[in-house]
């Protein structure tokens, strides 16, 4: 004790210019916006390189899994190509309709962070602002809903887990097409299961029906989400509280796909207008 008080004493001089020096940097980044601002975007990009390599080793964890999702992956996609259907069609012309063009494009991206036991939950992912990606596009995975970009640095972004309480998504059933709002948290935090409200009473759900994207939000039509859990009449309401089993694991999430919506400015743009025009 004695050694460690007269090293103190020695060096006291020292550990006030540390402690005045540590004390001024917060007192400017708290009080002045652009410093502020950059020691925030600076984080970021430290804490996301942290991240990164800490997913290295992690993912060598789970290195067979991963491969073996991409490549069923892999596989529905070339069941999608043309060229694996079987053409049983006479065609002596074939004329091309050059004026349909893709909407939707995809970013893919690696999660280096993600939690599933928290109130609002977050995910980090190896792609940013230099790869195109811009804060509000929607992510999905190969086996369902992720969440919705909410910020973006030059390398890293963070994305609003669907497991958040905030989360919000246009969902609808497959075979009536009736649509509502797809929540999670509302009565259960189990990573597993979310609601879908806003439902009228009179449409007919079955159990294990599909649930899908209604195409009313940032996300293409017809993504599965989950299926019918089960179901009830919201108290002293006249719409169903439908419980869904998500079809996405979160907690073994590896590789998801940033959607890039073509037209999303534009349709925007107008959006505005109407709430101008009310």
């Amino acid at each position: 004790m004695r050694n460690l008080w007269v090293f103190i004493n020695r060096y006291s001089t020292f550990f006030l210019f540390i402690l005045f020096f540590g004390g001024s940097i917060v007192l400017v980044v708290r009080n002045n916006t652009f410093q502020r601002a950059s020691t925030i975007n600076s984080s970021n990009q430290i804490i996301g390189s942290i991240y990164q390599q800490v997913d290295y080793f992690k993912g060598y964890l789970s290195l067979n899994e991963t491969n073996l999702a991409l490549a069923r992956e892999n596989a529905a996609l070339r069941a999608l190509l043309k060229s694996s259907n079987y053409d049983n069609k006479v065609i002596s012309n074939v004329i091309r309709d050059s004026t349909q063009q893709p909407e939707y494009s995809y970013i893919q991206a690696r999660v280096i962070n993600n939690s599933v036991n928290q109130k609002n939950n977050y995910i980090t992912v190896n792609r940013g602002a230099r790869h195109g990606i811009k804060k509000g596009m929607g992510v999905i995975s190969s086996k369902g809903i992720v969440g919705i970009v909410l910020n973006v640095s030059e390398n890293f972004s963070t994305i609003q887990s669907l497991l958040h309480s905030d989360t919000k998504i246009s969902a609808s059933l497959a075979k009536s097409q009736a649509f509502g709002s797809l929540v999670w948290g509302t009565q259960s935090s189990d990573p597993q299961k979310a609601l879908l409200r806003d439902i009228p009473n009179h449409v007919k759900v079955e159990n294990k029906e599909q649930v899908i994207t209604s195409g009313f939000s940032l996300f293409p039509p017809g993504i599965v989400i989950g299926t019918v859990l089960e179901t009830g009449l919201s108290s002293g309401s006249s719409f169903l509280d439908i419980s869904v089993l998500l079809n996405n694991d979160f907690s073994t999430l590896r590789y998801v796909y940033v959607i890039v919506d073509k037209y999303s400015e534009e349709k925007e743009a107008l959006e505005i207008q109407n709430l101008d025009n009310d």
